[in-house]
């Protein structure tokens, strides 16, 4: 049986979106764990891998669990604001409670048979409190290393898909937004339906407290749904656009729209396939800083591109009019 969220009146005003960079970060890990489910990150996970092998996760690779499994929630509790810095996420789980620890790391290693009574196992039970301390290290090590550096660039495409999907909320009310999540997930009857995902017993319900939907760059092609007490119910799926992230070259720009904007300037629209910065799209199309600034002032004056700060960045994106034009009668993907 797949899992079944009933929504009352109470969850369908209080669904809500956010932007996790620890959750990011465990799924980032996560996704190591799947060898063939690299699928859209091969040049990223190429270019990490090296990081990854000097990191010395092991204590974390005991609690990132492959598919089927279940992993802590307190490495990945989701948030209590949409847009939480990662050093205050980061503070919250060395905060956690030690039983509560105790209980979710106990149910992580009993997934594995053996596990639990192996001397690493112990090791991490005897003490939850400093084991705890020592994931928390881990995962602000994993996140410097693979994370931070590209974080502007992946929040910009986490924000992309929520205001694309805010836009679709806007124009045709709840159902719209929660009809197009995900091929695997569907709505209706008040019920949000993950068919990819088996019924628990002790799977969370909601209660009144709405269901947090989280996108994930990295999380792809799951959908992951957060089970345990106290925390919110949770939905993470794949960010619009997250597949373009990585992926190169930089495609080439319909001849028509070359004829109708001029060459540079579809090139620099076309290639708008993830939120970039002036400095970026300069190197990338091999123009000088000036030009690329007049080619993003015009297409955002006619509406076909928006822009956001983030941090020291201007980071630019296409909008829904834009991608239309490039993409011409291409509807919006997961990917």
């Amino acid at each position: 049986m797949p899992l079944a969220l009933h929504l009352g009146t109470d969850d369908l005003t209080r669904c809500r979106f956010a932007i996790s960079p620890l959750c990011q970060t465990h799924e980032a890990l996560r996704m190591l764990r799947r060898p063939r489910r690299h699928g859209y990150h091969r040049s990223w996970l190429r270019r990490v891998r090296r990081t990854v092998d000097g990191l010395d996760l092991a204590l974390l690779w005991l609690f990132v669990a492959p598919p089927g499994g279940y992993t802590p929630d307190f490495l990945g509790a989701p948030p209590e604001v949409p847009y939480p810095a990662f050093d205050d996420e980061l503070a919250r789980m060395r905060a956690t409670d030690p039983a509560l620890a105790h209980a979710e790391m106990t149910r992580s290693l009993a997934c594995t048979p053996g596990l639990i009574d192996s001397p690493r196992g112990r090791a991490a039970l005897d003490d939850p409190a400093a084991t705890v301390r020592r994931l928390a290290d881990l995962t602000e090590r994993a996140w410097h290393a693979l994370l931070a550096p590209d974080w502007p660039r992946h929040r910009a495409v986490l924000e992309a898909d929520i205001a694309q999907r805010s836009r679709r909320a806007a124009d045709g009310g709840l159902d719209a937004l929660l009809t197009g999540l995900h091929p695997t997930v569907d709505w209706a009857d008040r019920t949000l339906t993950l068919r990819r995902y088996a019924d628990v017993a002790d799977a969370q319900r909601p209660d009144g407290r709405g269901v947090l939907l989280m996108p994930s760059v990295f999380v792809w092609p799951d959908v992951v749904s957060g089970f345990a007490r106290p925390w919110q119910p949770t939905v993470i799926y794949p960010a619009r656009g997250m597949g373009r992230l990585h992926t190169a070259p930089e495609p080439r720009p319909p001849q028509a729209l070359g004829r109708l904007l001029g060459h540079q300037r579809a090139a620099v629209l076309a290639g708008l396939t993830a939120p970039s910065s002036t400095t970026e799209l300069a190197r990338r199309h091999g123009l000088a800083l000036s030009s690329v600034s007049a080619h993003l002032s015009v297409l955002r004056e006619t509406g076909l591109l928006e822009s956001r700060r983030q941090g020291h960045y201007v980071l630019y994106a296409r909008t829904a009019l834009g991608d239309a034009l490039v993409e011409g009668d291409a509807g919006p993907g997961t990917a």
